[in-house]
């Protein structure tokens, strides 16, 4: 009772920084502390500019779009639901990842802001917050930790697990600032959302699955 206890409060402070993450920043586009922010990180970021660094970004941020997030998603599932027979952990997968797709397009709509002025070294069309990529990286590396943590059994693995998804992630997000087609208040608005939706995915997932096992003991016992 009182490890339920422990995850149910550890879910409601997720929640509440994500959530609370995303609404400050939601509310503070277009206001000076929201652009100084956002500026000073740009600068930084934009100062690291060498031509292999360029090289390298832009295969994270390709690796971060459709095209690289699609099919790996859908090895990831064939794995889980095929090799590993893990069919409810294969379809949580999915629900994360094209949710936060769809959730994705519905912000950017709302927000529709405009992406930054500023020097590119890459094109980008559509709207700017919150980014795509940031969401879609977020919910595919952060998912994947999350199924294969049970998979781990030993603790080393599982840093390597953790480090290797973050380490994706912020590189992903990280491309999307130097290539200039983001600001960084976009990155991490997306983070957030995507962090708010998975969460959300991994109660449902764990709700019918304990209620799953919940009947299939009863059922055993008769």
């Amino acid at each position: 009772m009182r490890g339920q206890s422990i995850r149910l409060l550890s879910v409601l402070l997720l929640l509440i920084v994500f959530g609370v993450t995303f609404g400050s920043i939601a509310s503070s586009i277009g206001n000076q502390p929201m652009g100084a922010f956002d500026t000073s990180i740009i600068a930084v970021v934009q100062g690291w500019e060498t031509s292999w660094l360029t090289a390298v970004l832009k295969i994270f941020t390709w690796i971060g779009t459709g095209y690289g997030v699609t099919p790996i998603a859908m090895i990831m599932f064939t794995i889980l639901y095929f090799g590993l027979r893990h069919r409810q952990q294969a379809w949580l997968l999915i629900a994360t990842v094209a949710g936060s797709i769809i959730l994705n397009s519905v912000l950017k709509h709302v927000f529709k802001r405009e992406r930054p002025e500023i020097y590119r070294i890459a094109d980008a069309g559509g709207f700017s917050f919150p980014s795509g990529h940031a969401m879609m990286a977020f919910a595919l590396y952060g998912i994947l930790a999350f199924i294969f943590w049970h998979h781990v059994k030993r603790t080393r693995n599982r840093i390597l697990l953790v480090l290797f998804a973050a380490f994706m992630i912020l590189m992903i997000g990280t491309s999307r600032i130097y290539l200039g087609v983001h600001y960084p208040s976009d990155i991490v608005g997306g983070y957030a959302a995507s962090g708010f939706w998975m969460i959300i995915t991994i109660v449902i997932y764990t709700y019918f699955v304990n209620k799953c096992e919940k009947g299939n003991d009863r059922s055993t016992s008769r």
